[in-house]
């Protein structure tokens, strides 16, 4: 497994360990000893770290990827060149099984570099000759998430500021642990791409989200749709004051302005496989009560 030590990785691993898996889990850097895990120190572009990774598999999971960078050549590295890596890797081990974390941003490569880094990965995927599966997460929330906090932190201060109009997908981490856990496994239809959900049909709109957030936090919230233009001239403020290690990226502002990142419900599991478990309004009540208690969230 590739991001163990991240996000969605480490939820994953939860997850592997509690049906009796057995993990090797890439890491940059020393990690707490764990029964069930191997760590494996390493970084993407180790030849010889993701040959040991790979040693022994029955598959490859892998997870970690890149979602905010500088410049193109940040999510080349990330999500491109890192994907060949891995499968390099898996195929040398004589791995053939390859679950590869994509997103929905892959849908739109024109969109910006990230969706564009992402599309490209999955090609590299499907052109491997390896007995791949593709999962496309929405935006992925959760106890451990920092990618949504600040609009937790928002919807706390009773004002939410919104992309402009459109629709989204959620998933619960732990939801979309168990389905990648299921493929690694041996299930699934070989050669899929599967995009998930919450189950809630044709995804939720910003505003009826924003209002969940509220419910999840206590606080009647108002909502306010920001321009493509305002975002724009938000991202290029945080360029000038946080250089590289901005956040709100020219890039990252055009995929947040996107109208739909719903998960087309022709690429859904089947229910057989794999649905959803976490109703997202109590997932997210018990996402704000994880956060206050790790102090992330005033009360």
């Amino acid at each position: 497994m590739t991001g163990g030590t991240g996000f969605v990785g480490g939820a994953t691993i939860d997850v592997a360990l509690g049906l009796g898996h057995q993990v090797r889990a890439l890491t940059r850097r020393p990690q707490p000893a764990r029964e069930g895990v191997t760590w494996i120190e390493g970084t993407l572009d180790d030849v010889a770290g993701l040959t040991r990774l790979c040693e022994g598999a029955d598959c490859v999971l892998h997870i970690a990827g890149v979602v905010n960078a500088p410049d193109r050549a940040g999510f080349v590295a990330g999500n491109i060149t890192g994907t060949e890596n891995m499968l390099a890797a898996a195929k040398a081990a004589g791995v053939a099984r390859f679950v590869h974390v994509s997103s929905l941003a892959a849908r739109e490569p024109a969109l910006s570099n990230y969706c564009w880094s992402k599309a490209e990965a999955e090609t590299r995927v499907t052109a491997s000759g390896l007995d791949w599966l593709m999962v496309r997460p929405p935006a992925v929330y959760g106890p451990g998430d920092t990618e949504m906090l600040d609009l937790f932190r928002m919807a706390a201060r009773g004002v939410v500021m919104l992309p402009p109009g459109g629709r989204m997908s959620v998933v619960h981490v732990a939801d979309l642990a168990r389905l990648l856990v299921r493929l690694a496994a041996g299930s699934g239809d070989p050669q899929a791409i599967y995009e998930v959900d919450d189950g809630m049909a044709s995804g939720w709109s910003h505003a009826a989200f924003a209002d969940a957030l509220g419910d999840a936090v206590g606080r009647k919230v108002r909502s306010f749709s920001t321009p493509k233009f305002a975002l724009h001239l938000a991202a290029r403020g945080d360029r000038l004051l946080r250089g590289k290690t901005a956040k709100l990226t020219p890039d990252r502002a055009r995929y947040i302005a996107h109208s739909d990142w719903t998960a087309d419900p022709h690429k859904q599991p089947s229910t057989q496989l794999w649905q959803a478990e976490i109703p997202t309004r109590q997932g997210l009540a018990e996402t704000a009560r994880w956060y206050r208690a790790q102090g992330w969230l005033k009360a």
